[in-house]
């Protein structure tokens, strides 16, 4: 008996190994010798648009990047060749329209990783008890490298390599961190107060967060000052943020895109069936015509309503919004693209915390026509180990210059005016307050729809696990 039911378990474990195997075996994806229709192939790319919007729109900030030949400031924007960064030496210019929903609470850097070029050392150095975090995110904005202040990393050297580098690491090197693509993006914040003393205090800091390729390493902490690095003349200045996706250009961009991007765990079978429409757009003109239909419908339909804050993210009360799962998307589409596409480069959860609101207590949509009031209570303001602020922003996502040059408040103002009862209040109206107290609370709002946000830097529990919501945005009668 113990033979029969022995043989039995084997012949069982058999076969199940055996299905598996015959299961693997089967054809990855789509038969791409089959005749489609234009029907399906904009289908496909209407899906693949949605989806793939961040990845394109990675893929094109990268490229912005290949002619650059040196560090520099070309107009208000700091530029740099790929593998390499360049540092702002004050808060982004408000004219900037690159990024939309910049802060004015730090000091950014940027520059654009091309891991199959090179692997990159980033170079950290002693911060002090300011606060400071790094950025860097893959081509689907996932965020690959823990490097700051919440993560507790020492002054040193951190070398970024792509997904299929199998170099030696030299000595030096403080921490190796991959990402599963080539192309990223490096965004060094380092916070500054609004004085004239932090403003000088934090220059020789900066002289210290560089990014250059391996080849370059030699153990040594290098530095550039950069208020030396050559100031280009920019393009003329425009409303929105530069339009880095572009339907027309998608099905001819899509394919490389993907490459540099494989599929994560459960997308193959996604991948397949976009790259089999791919494929028939090649020989079809009117095929791939369609893919550009699907695209410019999914552009229109889709994405575009993903600017406005109030169409996504987890509601909470008064209106406002949050996302929890910021830089690692993983294959939450449909947050990835809606991030993206309203305030793309965002840091995760741990890093910080984002609040997003367009309307008031009433649900109506904020506007410059009327007054605003957003009181925090006493001990209500976000609870930090780090910064936190309240930013305001126009209809397109970015600052509208003003007469006191203010475009956020927070834990940077050192002017702010708390009430006896310990509770603080800003006013958000277009026309400067006459009461000194007002007046020193005062955050100006642009012309026309605008929106409120706030940024919680290393955020403390309250924050993460949504004990902690802000206050109501209140229309003043």
């Amino acid at each position: 008996m113990k033979k029969i039911i022995a043989l039995t378990l084997l012949f069982t474990a058999g076969a199940v190994t055996a299905e598996l195997a015959v299961t693997k075996e089967l054809p990855a994806g789509p038969d791409t010798r089959v005749k489609i229709t234009a029907e399906y192939a904009q289908h496909v790319a209407r899906d693949a648009y949605f989806w793939s919007w961040p990845l394109v729109n990675m893929y094109n900030r990268r490229l912005s990047f290949v002619p650059v030949k040196e560090m520099a400031y070309i107009g208000p924007l700091p530029r740099a060749p790929i593998n390499k960064l360049t540092m702002l030496t004050d808060y982004v210019d408000p004219i900037e329209r690159s990024v939309a929903c910049p802060n004015q609470d730090v000091v950014y850097g940027i520059g654009a990783l091309a891991l199959d070029v090179s692997p990159v050392v980033v170079q950290v150095p002693d911060f002090g008890k300011r606060f400071w975090v790094y950025q860097i995110v893959d081509m689907r904005t996932d965020s690959f490298a823990q490097i700051g202040a919440m993560h507790g990393t020492k002054p040193g050297f951190y070398l970024l390599v792509g997904p299929d580098w199998k170099g030696d690491v030299p000595k030096g090197i403080t921490k190796v961190f991959r990402s599963s693509t080539n192309t990223g993006i490096i965004a060094p914040r380092i916070f500054q107060d609004d004085t004239d003393e932090d403003k000088r205090a934090i220059q020789s800091v900066l002289t210290g967060i560089l990014m250059y390729p391996l080849a370059e390493f030699n153990g040594e902490m290098k530095r550039v000052d950069w208020s030396k690095i050559p100031k280009l003349p920019g393009p003329p200045p425009q409303e929105e943020e530069t339009q880095w996706v572009i339907p027309e250009k998608f099905v001819d961009e899509l394919e490389t895109v993907l490459a540099d991007a494989p599929p994560l765990q459960g997308e193959e079978a996604r991948y397949a069936q976009v790259l089999a429409v791919l494929d028939a757009a090649k020989k079809d003109p009117k095929i791939k015509q369609a893919m550009i239909d699907g695209a410019k419908e999914a552009n229109e339909k889709l994405v575009k309503p993903l600017f406005q804050f109030r169409n996504y993210g987890q509601q909470l009360p008064h209106y406002w919004s949050t996302v929890a799962s910021v830089a690692r998307f993983g294959t939450d589409y449909f947050t990835r693209t809606a991030v993206a596409k309203s305030n793309i480069l965002v840091n995760s959860p741990e890093e910080t915390k984002y609040f997003y609101q367009d309307l008031d207590v009433a649900g109506a949509r904020l506007n410059s026509s009327n007054r605003y009031t957003v009181t925090f209570p006493k001990d209500g303001t976000p609870p930090v180990n780090g910064f936190w602020s309240l930013s305001i922003y126009n209809e397109h996502h970015f600052f509208v210059a003003n007469k006191i040059n203010r475009f956020s408040v927070g834990t940077k103002n050192k002017g702010l005016k708390f009430a006896a009862d310990g509770s603080l209040t800003i006013y958000v109206q277009t026309e400067e307050p006459k009461d000194p107290m007002q007046r020193a609370n005062w955050l100006p709002a642009p012309k026309g729809d605008f929106s409120l946000y706030i940024r919680a830097y290393w955020p403390k529990p309250p924050v993460i696990d949504g004990s902690w919501s802000p206050p109501a945005v209140i229309k003043v009668q």
